[in-house]
C-alpha cells in the first residue's frame, strides 16, 4: 500500500523543514497534475530483537498447513532477489536476514516444487526456523483485502464521495514526510483529512462514503461501474498525517461494541447513523490516501505490495520494516475465525502498513473481492511468528549474540 491495509488498517521517513511556523490549516488542495517524484524511504536502524531457533516439527501446525500458496508467494520474492546484487544485503535494517547471495539456491530449488509435499521437503532441507519473540509481550495478527467497490462517473446518491485524485501540490520526501507546496513556494506539513475533505478534492470517480474510506484504509481496490467497465483504484500518496483506529474511536465512545470493531461492524455502524456523524468518525483518522485510476482485468493477479510484486492470497503478509525485511518467509500461528479458527500457515513479508507496528506483527492478504474481505474483517488476534532463513544464515545468526545477530542497538521500550 506501498500500502494498504486494513489491520485493517496504508509507511517511513526524512525531510528539510521550512525555519518559519506553519501557517494555520486552511488548504485548498490543488487539482490533479503531474506526481511528485517520491525519493525512497531509507530503511530504519536496526533493532534487536529476541529470537529462538526452533525445528520443524516444534512448529504448530506444520505438517498440516497449506503451504502451497506461501511457496508461491515465495517465488515472486525470488524474482525480485536475482535481480540485486549477489552482495547486497535484503535489508539494512535487518541485516540478520543475509545477503542476496544467500537466498539464491533456496530459489533454484523452488523449481523442483510440485505440489505440498515436495515443497515441505525442500522447504525443511533448505530453511531453518528462528521464533521472533514479541518486543514488550505483544502480538498481534490481523487481515486486509482488496475491495471492489460500486462506482459511479459522476455523483448519484447514495454514490456521492469523490475518489480522491493525486493533487499537483503535494510533495513527499519519503514517509511521513509529506508538504503541500503554496503558491508564494513555501510549504508546510501536509492538511488532516478533516481539512482536505472541507476544502474538496479533484474526483477520480464517486463512490459511497464509507467504501472511499474503506478504500483509503485498504490503499488499493476495484471500482466497478454500471457500464461494466472496472478500474483499479492504485495508492498514488497520503498526506503524512498518522494513522488512526475509527474502529478504537468509536468503541471508546460507545458507538459500536467490542464485537463490532471490525470492518463489518463499522460499516454497519455507518449505514446507521447520520452523515454528520459518519465524517465525524471519518475525521477521527487524520490519515488520507490519494489515488490513481488504471485500466484492470478482473481476473489480474491480486494487487502489488511494498516488494512490488503481485501479493499471494493467503501467502503474503504487511510486516513491520524496522523488523523484517521484505521478501522473507514467515511461518505463522495464530487464530483467524474466518478460515476456521486456529490457523497456521507460511506467508512471505511483501507488504508494509501504517498500522502495522511490532516485531511479532502481521496482516495477512486475504485476497479480492466481498468474501475476502467479509474472511479478512474477522481476524484480530494475537499469535506466534518464525522467519524461516537459510541454514547458513540461521547458522551465523545463532552462533553470535543477540545484538550482532538480530540488530544494532536494543528496541526502545
Amino acid at each position: 500500500m506501498s500500502r494498504f491495509t486494513f489491520a485493517l488498517l496504508g509507511l517511513s521517513l526524512l525531510s528539510a523543514c521550512a525555519s518559519s511556523p506553519p501557517p494555520a490549516e486552511t488548504p485548498v488542495p490543488a487539482p490533479p497534475g503531474r506526481p511528485v517524484i517520491e525519493m525512497p524511504a531509507p530503511e530504519p536502524a536496526p533493532v534487536w530483537v529476541p529470537h529462538v531457533p526452533a525445528a520443524f516439527d516444534a512448529l504448530p501446525g506444520w505438517d498440516s498447513a497449506d503451504i502451497l500458496p506461501g511457496l508461491s508467494a515465495l517465488q515472486q520474492s525470488c524474482t525480485v532477489f536475482t535481480g540485486r546484487a549477489p552482495d547486497a544485503y535484503l535489508s539494512s535494517s535487518a541485516p540478520w536476514a543475509g545477503q542476496i547471495e544467500d537466498w539464491l539456491p533456496a530459489c533454484a530449488a523452488l523449481d523442483v516444487v510440485m505440489d505440498a509435499a515436495s515443497g515441505r521437503a525442500v522447504v525443511q532441507a533448505l530453511f531453518q526456523p528462528v521464533e521472533i519473540l514479541p518486543v514488550g509481550g505483544d502480538s498481534r495478527f490481523t487481515g486486509y483485502f482488496e475491495p471492489v467497490y460500486e462506482a459511479r462517473y459522476t455523483p448519484q446518491y447514495p454514490f456521492t464521495e469523490p475518489v480522491p485524485a493525486l493533487p499537483s501540490d503535494l510533495v513527499s520526501e519519503g514517509g511521513d514526510n509529506v508538504y503541500q507546496r503554496l503558491p508564494n513556494g513555501s510549504r508546510r506539513p501536509y492538511p488532516s483529512r478533516a481539512s482536505i475533505t472541507a476544502a474538496g478534492v479533484a474526483p477520480l470517480a464517486y463512490a459511497h462514503p464509507a467504501d472511499v474510506f474503506f478504500l483509503q484504509i485498504q490503499g488499493s481496490g476495484k471500482l466497478a461501474f454500471p457500464d461494466g467497465r472496472v478500474m483499479k483504484a492504485v495508492y498514488a500518496a497520503h498526506n503524512g498525517q498518522p494513522f488512526k483506529s475509527t474502529a478504537n474511536w468509536l468503541y471508546e465512545r460507545g458507538w459500536i461494541s467490542s464485537g463490532e470493531r471490525s470492518m463489518q461492524g463499522i460499516r454497519a455502524w455507518m449505514d446507521r447513523t447520520t452523515p454528520e456523524r459518519q465524517r465525524e468518525a471519518m475525521n477521527a483518522n487524520p490519515r488520507f490516501v490519494f489515488f490513481t485510476l488504471e485500466q484492470t482485468d478482473e481476473t489480474a493477479s491480486g494487487p502489488r505490495g511494498a516488494m512490488n510484486v503481485p501479493l499471494t492470497p493467503l501467502g503474503s503478509m504487511a510486516v513491520d520494516r524496522q523488523y523484517h525485511p521484505l521478501g522473507v518467509p514467515v511461518f505463522v500461528k495464530t487464530s483467524a475465525p474466518g478460515l476456521g479458527g486456529d490457523w497456521s500457515g507460511l506467508l512471505v513479508a511483501q507488504d508494509t502498513g501504517g498500522a502495522i507496528k511490532g516485531a511479532v506483527r502481521g496482516d495477512i492478504y486475504f485476497g479480492t473481492g466481498l468474501d475476502a474481505g467479509e474472511k479478512a474483517g474477522t481476524m484480530n488476534a494475537p499469535g506466534r511468528l518464525w522467519v524461516l532463513l537459510p541454514r547458513a544464515v540461521a547458522g551465523r545468526l545463532n552462533s553470535s549474540g543477540p545484538v550482532a545477530s538480530l540488530g544494532l542497538r536494543p528496541a526502545s521500550p
